[in-house]
């Protein structure tokens, strides 16, 4: 292995790691600051235990969280320093917003909500609650921003052997960061959600703090199914603006190695290879003109396949491949259990089925899986520029 792939090996494990916990904490600040809001406006004694339990799980997650994307910065100067060096004063700048806007209103936030929470007001402490949710979802935009300039980079030019920042508003609001944004923050409270749901369950399970556990997996549930729902609208959004910014990417994603009218939509096949030669012949499930579809809303619209790029610039399609679809699966997955969650909430029976609390529990990594296959999709395929890129 040379030494360009051992960084980018290295690069991976820290950032894959890292982001466990600011999808957890985006998630839990969101479900936190509804449960503070609840038991403000109720006074109900259950619901302070259950923000006190899950604020400091929060805490635990937060400060390692901070600890591995302190590494992960240092690598952007040890591993890649001539990138850190060529767009310094473009990739900067939101980094160091996230610090200044975001990452010290949650922590300040947090610090009061952890340590004053019987020593301040119950409006100070809900609207403290509501200031950490706000901080690390402005967290996550800024650090949204970062990547995305990388997907799609505008707002600058090149000076010397510099990338020069000329207009900020576009370098922030390039064509994918938005649509990744939605779609990062509705995972993330997927994430939470399927954390709060899960350890409910498994309280349920064993009888332990059955008011908590009631409450939590109330809301948990409640949230998993909304944020489910809204990550397939999201994430298809994202999708599309794939497709039309980043079309050698979109085509790795889909296999597609020819510019088709009419695509069909592959839910399963056997993994498409670099070389089309060599592509597997064998059983496959599509469905005829969907592609097109939900790409352009038409069922006879052209989908731009690898054939219109030079095979140098071909993002690495297995890998691409089998990470988007699993991502998608793994999201239908966790839809589908939480619709039968949602079912059984309504119905008032859900502490009775013992086979869906087991899969609660069970399920709780299946967000986190999904989102790292989410970046792994779009840091793998990763092909800048426009839609000739």
């Amino acid at each position: 292995m040379d030494a360009v792939l051992l960084a980018r090996i290295q690069f991976a494990v820290t950032v894959a790691f890292h982001f466990i916990f600011p999808s957890i904490t985006i998630g839990l600040a969101l479900l936190i600051a509804i449960a503070e809001t609840i038991r403000h406006r109720t006074g109900g004694e259950v619901w302070d235990r259950m923000s006190a339990f899950w604020t400091r799980l929060f805490a635990v997650s937060f400060v390692v969280g901070v600890a591995t994307g302190i590494v992960m910065e240092f690598q952007f100067g040890t591993n890649w320093s001539r990138y850190a060096k060529f767009v310094g004063d473009i990739f900067g700048a939101p980094l160091a917003a996230e610090g200044v806007f975001a990452f010290f209103l949650e922590s300040g936030f947090l610090g009061l909500l952890l340590f004053g929470r019987e020593r301040v007001g119950s409006r100070l402490r809900t609207f403290a609650a509501w200031m950490v949710a706000l901080g690390s979802t402005l967290s996550a935009f800024w650090i949204i921003v970062a990547n995305s300039w990388m997907q799609t980079p505008a707002g600058f030019r090149i000076v010397g052997d510099k990338a020069v920042l000329t207009d900020f508003w576009a370098a922030v609001f390039n064509p994918s960061t938005l649509p990744r944004y939605l779609h990062t923050v509705s995972s993330s409270w997927v994430m939470g959600a399927f954390l709060m749901t899960g350890i409910a369950a498994w309280f349920l399970l064993h009888h332990r703090h059955l008011g908590v556990a009631r409450a939590s997996l109330r809301l948990g549930l409640t949230v998993a199914f909304i944020g489910a729902a809204l990550m397939f609208v999201t994430g298809d959004n994202s999708a599309r603006q794939v497709a039309n910014t980043q079309q050698a990417k979109f085509a790795a994603m889909q296999g597609l190695y020819t510019t088709t009218s009419g695509a069909p939509l592959t839910i399963w096949s056997l993994p498409p290879t670099q070389n089309p030669a060599d592509a597997p012949e064998g059983p496959a499930v599509v469905v005829s003109r969907m592609l097109s579809f939900l790409t352009y809303g038409s069922f006879t619209a052209p989908v731009t396949g690898l054939d219109q790029f030079p095979q140098d610039q071909w993002a690495p399609i297995m890998p691409t491949f089998l990470a988007y679809h699993n991502m998608v699966l793994l999201g239908t997955v966790m839809l589908g259990l939480m619709l039968f969650g949602a079912w059984y909430l309504y119905r008032r029976s859900i502490e009775y089925h013992r086979g869906w609390l087991r899969l609660a529990v069970l399920a709780i990594p299946l967000p986190m899986i999904a989102i790292q296959l989410g970046w792994a999709t779009a840091e793998v395929g990763r092909r800048p520029g426009s839609s000739t890129a």
